[in-house]
């Protein structure tokens, strides 16, 4: 009889013909120690499938795959290790919305030990075919029953499923991560569209008369995002410096408004403020002053630049409808958001000449790569401009 290795059992034929080989092991989701076994329909069979395990054991993988769900285990960790992590509320808002894709047909009900790659890539194909479908039909709440996903969104649910799954090979329930060995989906890379100069200001003049004129006016002048706009306050306007402190994030999670800190570093920053925009944001802290006094005990004492009449937070949906209202009244065909005057703003920046370096810290980008990728257009006025100093400096 050979030597019996560590961890090794018996081998023995049961009563119903097939071989079985026990082995001892930890269990991965209690960490006790245990007797398992393996099955085949010959000894040698039922030897080779023990030495797997074993294998898989040595290699700190479990000796076999748990038997739970992919919407069982995806459910748990959203519930654990997403919740108990240091991201944003709005992140796992964000991820509590797109893990429903994957908790449903066709990738829920598998069991993890039966997950292989093909069933990740066909769930990507079952993804991948949703972008774009218009929205049809309701259930019984009125909600969409079919709704259309963008690219980025195929990416981002696919991102979601790799991160659970790599929980669970940590938690010992899965000896690999199938979503590992498929290709994440691509998003086409797409230039932003951006307003023109002569739109922005005509954009702004229209909205002259709205409560959303003086953020949008801050946001076409520094390209800060809405939510950044939209959480000043005004001990971060320092008017002595000339300088706009960014440091935190407005957004709306799970309905309610909050106020959160921004994702990155490179978002904590300092803008300088020009004479145009110090006057602007004086006037604006004149006219709030009117309203505090008018609001009486109702104001709410947040010392936000932007706020409701009561000095409340404002809410971010009002400022997309306002430019919204604008770009259709002056007949704009391209879609206008808020994000376009921060895409304008940093357009008109490189153009101007300012180093790209520059433009990204400005921006509070990570990375000036995604600045290059994300700005890398000019426009045909600026190129023109670009081939005449060419054509003039090599005397053509």
């Amino acid at each position: 009889m050979s030597k019996r290795q560590n961890g090794e059992g018996t081998i023995r034929q049961r009563s119903d013909g097939r071989w079985e080989a026990r082995y001892s092991c930890v269990h991965p989701e209690t960490g006790e120690s245990k007797n398992a076994s393996v099955y085949g329909s010959t000894a040698r069979q039922a030897r080779d499938r023990r030495k797997e395990a074993l294998e898989r054991l040595a290699n700190g993988a479990p000796p076999k795959d748990s038997e739970i769900t992919v919407a069982t285990w995806v459910q748990r960790w959203m519930d654990s290790s997403m919740q108990a992590s240091p991201r944003k509320d709005s992140t796992k808002a964000l991820y509590r919305v797109l893990a429903k894709h994957i908790l449903s047909e066709p990738l829920g009900p598998i069991k993890l030990s039966k997950l292989r790659a093909t069933d990740v890539e066909r769930f990507v194909v079952h993804l991948q075919a949703k972008v774009g479908m218009r929205r049809t039909g309701t259930d019984a709440a009125g909600k969409p029953t079919h709704v259309a996903l963008s690219p980025s969104t195929v990416q981002r649910i696919f991102v979601l499923l790799r991160m659970a799954l790599d929980g669970a090979v940590r938690d010992g329930l899965l000896g690999r991560n199938a979503a590992r060995l498929v290709k994440q989906p691509s998003v086409p890379k797409k230039e932003s569209t951006f307003l023109t100069a002569e739109q922005v200001r005509a954009i702004l003049l229209d909205a002259r008369a709205s409560r959303a004129w003086p953020v949008l006016s801050l946001i076409a002048a520094t390209g800060l995002r809405r939510g950044e706009a939209l959480a000043l306050t005004w001990e971060d306007v320092d008017f002595q410096q000339d300088a706009i402190r960014v440091r935190k994030t407005l957004s709306r999670v799970n309905g309610a408004i909050v106020v959160t800190q921004p994702k990155t570093q490179k978002s904590r920053r300092n803008l300088p403020m020009t004479d145009a925009l110090a006057a602007l944001l004086r006037e604006h802290k004149a006219e709030q002053n009117v309203e505090r006094l008018r609001a009486g005990n109702q104001w709410q004492s947040l010392n936000l630049v932007y706020c409701t009449e009561l000095g409340a937070p404002a809410d971010p949906r009002n400022i997309l409808r306002a430019i919204q209202r604008s770009a259709r009244r002056l007949g704009i065909q391209e879609p206008v958001g808020i994000h376009s005057l921060r895409h304008s703003a940093a357009t008109s920046m490189i153009e101007a000449g300012v180093n790209l370096k520059a433009v990204s810290d400005l921006l509070g980008h990570t990375d000036i790569r995604m600045t290059a990728n994300t700005y890398g257009h000019v426009t045909d006025s600026a190129a023109r401009s670009a081939m005449e100093a060419l054509s003039s400096a090599m005397g053509v």
